[in-house]
């Protein structure tokens, strides 16, 4: 048996912010990361409309990108003091993850991190407050999936907390927000949302309604991310959808070992944390090749649905050399290396990185089985750029 979850509303469209005047409760905490919500005035929009809807409201500012066990707790400790209904979070993939944690851990601050970081084993919520997730970028789709992404500074660990209990109830998309986005935020997110629906696509708990949202959002990004790159309005737009629809795809179907090594790469180097849509990015040609010897009728299919012609292994190559050929327009390198990863720090912790990769809640449903050893070639190809592959 399987299963298909998504929040219970998705409101989107000009004005979808208006839907916060229509709450029913007494409290709500607001959950944001840095300034740019309030500059742009969406912070002050949200207050005056829950305002109106009569809630009281406390503001929890300050999240982090990547954000950190700490912020977490702290947040909830704040949400067990004020006692809110509602759990409104609003930003990028950081403030939503952080807040879909504190969720968890104010209506149950018995629970440890250590207790979450088991796949699908949270305790049951919507006992004390329901959750709303307002997306400000165009890639993470964290407003309408089950997961949550927080990093142990202590071992330098990403750890995607996974469970349908944490896919909001409500998920508002409201175009005017992502308009903000700089250019390579825009660029990191895009990508991002295309490594979610390929590796949903063919990951072994793909499912018919994850694939027929995966091919849509596949198809959309390849049409509208150079455009929305480039500032478009209406292409902002329909990559801010496209996303959620890859989001959509990926909350059921899982994901792959793209994502298993951005996680345990992100926070790892000295040399500055890599942002989690660059690494998607640049891991994902390399990780397609090294999954088509397992499977190579998915990779194909997605090739086909976009209208490229051939054999299964020219189809590949050609929706390979497509990514590689968007990440130089948009300005992602190509390899670690490129990206400026010293060298001796990268050999030093490269047979770490992939034994903690195995571990990651991503690698099962990868299509091509791993090992350590696996990773650590893999991740070698990726270091250094190579093409051959000789694994």
């Amino acid at each position: 048996m399987q299963r298909f979850t998504l929040p219970r509303d998705i409101y989107f469209g000009e004005n979808a912010l208006d839907y916060l005047k229509e709450l029913d409760g007494k409290k709500a905490v607001l959950v944001i990361g840095g300034g740019s919500m309030k500059r742009f005035g969406f912070v002050d929009k949200v207050l005056d409309n829950l305002k109106e809807a009569g809630l009281e409201t406390k503001l929890i500012e300050g999240v982090e990108p990547d954000p950190s066990v700490d912020t977490v707790m702290k947040g909830a400790a704040t949400m067990r003091e004020f006692g809110p209904d509602w759990i409104v979070a609003m930003g990028g993939g950081s403030p939503i993850d952080a807040a879909k944690a504190m969720w968890t851990f104010y209506e149950h601050p018995e629970a440890t991190f250590e207790d979450l970081t088991v796949p699908f084993s949270f305790p049951k919520l919507r006992q004390k407050a329901k959750f709303i997730a307002i997306s400000s970028t165009s890639g993470t789709a964290t407003e309408v999936t089950s997961f949550s992404v927080i990093t142990d500074y202590k071992t330098g660990i990403k750890w995607p907390l996974a469970d349908f209990e944490i896919t909001p109830d409500v998920a508002i998309l409201d175009p005017s927000i992502p308009q903000t986005m700089p250019p390579k935020l825009v660029a990191y997110t895009g990508m991002d949302a295309l490594t979610h629906a390929i590796e949903a696509y063919v990951g072994t708990t793909h499912q018919p309604f994850t694939d027929a949202l995966a091919l849509d959002a596949i198809k959309l990004v390849f049409e509208y991310l150079p455009d929305s790159y480039k500032g478009d309005k209406k292409a902002r737009e329909t990559m801010h959808y496209a996303q959620c629809e890859a989001g959509m795809a990926f909350s059921n179907a899982l994901l792959g070992i793209v994502h298993s090594l951005a996680h345990k790469t992100g926070a790892e180097f000295s040399t500055g944390h890599i942002p989690h849509g660059c690494a998607n990015a640049i891991y994902l040609p390399y990780v397609i090749k090294f999954n088509e010897k397992a499977d190579k009728t998915r990779y194909a299919a997605i090739g086909k649905f976009l209208g490229m012609k051939g054999t299964d292994e020219e189809i590949i190559d050609e929706l390979v050399g497509k990514i590689r050929d968007y990440n130089k327009k948009l300005g992602i390198p190509h390899d670690l290396k490129e990206f400026g990863i010293k060298e001796d720090e990268f050999k030093e912790k490269v047979s770490e990185i992939a034994t903690r990769a195995m571990d990651d809640a991503c690698t099962p449903s990868n299509p091509r089985k791993v090992t350590p050893e696996l990773f650590e070639k893999l991740l070698n190809n990726i270091y250094y750029g190579k093409e051959e592959i000789d694994y």
